[in-house]
């Protein structure tokens, strides 16, 4: 049962009986799912770090352009490490990108790409939530006896047997959805594990709490392979940079805000360095799409809710030294999705027997000669609906009868539009009737997507059913994502 801090109010019991279920054991795959490989040549499998931001605009770090936002840890990250420019989410929302995260696949294949309402993030006390039978990165990595945590915002159901303990994190700590999700009667609980520890939670120490919590997870468990996934609740609106850091960039609370992330993976680094461990642990640093508003996303078009690149092409760095190039970039198309069996091929896990849509990039990323993008295509889904893929340079725009956005009124019919990004990169010109091989070609592969993974009402044959619970928990919150 979950414990609210405080029993002297009810209206915060009443809000936590959405985690307050009878817990389910964390659904990790047997050994003869996953059996145990290994890893040859050396003594200990990689550590892995994972800090996702949300809401990130493409051009709001150093690195990938800005020249408002000061991120001095970032940058070295990055001249340390590689720049992937041609790096995607799997959708410009907040719950859809996060499955694809956690299960190398895309929204659609685990059901995560609308909620039981059709709307495009899950809410508080929603009924569905991630599967708990499905095979995410913490589960794959404990079958090579890997710690594991989740610290920040998980957003992928808030019934406790959707929670990060039962999907193969060891302990959690942070809010169990976006940080707006809240009202004056019902305040915004801080957890951990199952237990609230806080609400209202204050939030403009989260990123510091986080910061804390993550030092504290990886000096408990420097003799041991771990995997942290730091889901940062910044910078997503409404915007709480931390006291030490207002007013102190150039743009406003949302630029403050950044350059505390900034500060914690400083912090990061400085711990990795301090328990000998650096050199042995991979850190990603991505978004989980483009800004809502108060960022840049620039070059690109567009920013989150929407399929331009803006919505979903993400900054990413990583970083391992020794076996990443330092100061290095890649333009290959390379994916969430991916970060799951390229952490396996790392770890000597072995993928689970399901279908996986991402695929190793660790040839890329060593810069192992000639590696290309191991993707035939990428898909740009909008909840339900396919709107554009992409090939190589190319990205095509379907024709759609309506065009669906994630707030407010479809767009109405569009037309068929073809981009050559490595040209275009901020989708200006339609070049669709110079190539009609090449939107012939596309157009097979929006096709190959529909009959997997579907469109519309159309389902696809690959799909797999989300998590459900019975009974519904009272809709106690109102709030968008």
């Amino acid at each position: 049962m979950i414990r609210s801090h405080s029993q002297t109010d009810s209206r915060i019991a009443h809000t936590l009986r959405l985690l307050g279920r009878a817990m389910c054991g964390a659904c990790l795959l047997a050994a003869s799912v996953l059996p145990a490989g290994r890893l040859a040549g050396a003594d200990r499998s990689p550590n892995f770090v994972i800090v996702y931001v949300d809401d990130l605009g493409y051009g709001d770090l150093g690195p990938f352009g800005s020249k408002t936002h000061r991120t001095p840890a970032i940058d070295r990250m990055a001249e340390q490490g590689m720049r992937l420019t041609d790096f995607y989410s799997t959708c410009s929302v907040c719950t859809p990108s996060r499955s694809s995260v956690m299960t190398g696949c895309y929204p659609r294949r685990v059901n995560m790409h609308v909620d039981e309402k059709n709307r495009c993030v899950l809410f508080t006390a929603s009924r569905k939530g991630l599967h708990p039978d499905e095979v995410t990165i913490a589960d794959l990595l404990k079958t090579k006896g890997y710690a594991t945590a989740c610290i920040g915002k998980w957003h992928l159901g808030d019934h406790p047997k959707f929670m990060p303990t039962s999907q193969g994190f060891d302990e959690y700590f942070g809010i169990p959805y976006s940080n707006d999700m809240h009202t004056r009667q019902v305040p915004l609980p801080l957890v951990r594990n199952l237990t609230v520890i806080e609400a209202p939670l204050r939030q403009d120490t989260v990123t510091e709490r986080y910061t804390k919590e993550a030092i504290r997870f990886i000096k408990a468990n420097k003799d041991r392979p771990f995997f942290l996934y730091l889901p940062h609740t910044a910078v997503h609106l409404p915007l709480h940079p931390g006291a030490a850091f207002k007013g102190k960039s150039k743009d406003g609370a949302y630029g403050d805000w950044v350059e505390e992330v900034d500060w914690s993976m400083d912090e990061l680094f400085q711990t990795l360095q301090a328990e000998g461990i650096d050199q042995n642990t991979l850190v990603v640093l991505t978004s989980d799409n483009g800004s809502q508003k108060a960022g840049s996303n620039l070059p690109l078009r567009g920013g989150k809710g929407r399929t331009d690149e803006g919505g979903m092409r993400m900054p990413c760095i990583i970083r391992y030294p020794g076996k990443i190039p330092a100061g290095s970039s890649s333009s290959e198309i390379t994916a969430t999705i991916d970060l799951l069996p390229t952490f396996a091929r790392l770890a000597g896990a072995v993928l689970p027997e399901r279908v996986i849509d991402g695929r190793d990039i660790w040839p890329i990323l060593s810069r192992q000669n000639g590696a290309k993008s191991p993707h035939e295509a990428f898909y740009y889904y909008q909840m339900d609906q396919l709107q554009a893929v992409r090939s190589g340079p190319w990205k095509l725009f379907v024709p759609m009868e309506a065009k669906k956005r994630n707030w407010g009124k479809p767009e109405g019919k569009t037309e068929l539009k073809l981009f050559n990004l490595a040209q275009d990169i901020h989708e200006d010109n339609n070049v669709a009737d110079a190539h009609p091989e090449v939107v012939a070609r596309l157009l097979a592969l929006a096709e190959k997507a529909r009959q997997e993974l579907g469109d519309g009402d159309r389902p696809g044959k690959g799909q797999r059913p989300a998590g459900w619970v019975d009974q519904p928990s009272p809709r106690l919150l109102e709030g968008k994502d």
